[in-house]
């Protein structure tokens, strides 16, 4: 479990000490609605549907934790240095990229035993994670349009 914090910790301070290319209030919105959308989709597949879970069932002040470390911080890192300019075979490399990071970080957190499956699989998550960036990346427009702004 030591290690699946340090990770956190390393996400965070990355994230902290990275070349802003997100303005403060991109960066406040995307973070929060990357925190929600994580603590609503755990909810649901968790809690209610019993599919995964941190640590052991039900809630966890360490799975809270994690979540308020994990799901901002690689909101961040990721949408900041998307490549919003470029062609559309870099931005779809880019996500295929985070998607596997992501699936092995998953695979590691899995085997520290930080999380277990109760009938999720790894194979669900590889298929969920482009889903998943694609929802931050329009997330991200949806507050550029409504800012006016990029």
């Amino acid at each position: 479990m030591m290690y699946v914090f340090l990770c956190f910790l390393i996400f965070n301070l990355l994230a902290f000490f990275s070349p802003k290319r997100l303005v403060p209030i991109e960066i406040y919105a995307t973070c929060v609605f990357a925190y929600a959308y994580g603590v609503t989709t755990d909810l649901v597949l968790d809690l209610h549907y019993n599919l995964y879970g941190y640590l052991q069932e039900g809630f966890q002040w360490l799975a809270l934790l994690a979540i308020v470390m994990y799901f901002p911080s690689i909101n961040f890192l990721f949408l900041n240095f998307y490549p919003f300019n470029k062609v559309r075979g870099r931005k779809v490399l880019y996500i295929l990229s985070w998607t596997l990071f992501s699936v092995v970080f998953e695979w590691f957190v899995v085997n520290t035993n930080f999380f277990y499956y109760n009938g999720w699989k790894l194979l669900y998550s590889a298929l969920v994670y482009p889903i998943i960036f694609l929802i931050l990346v329009g997330n991200l427009k949806l507050i550029r349009k409504t800012m006016g702004s990029k």
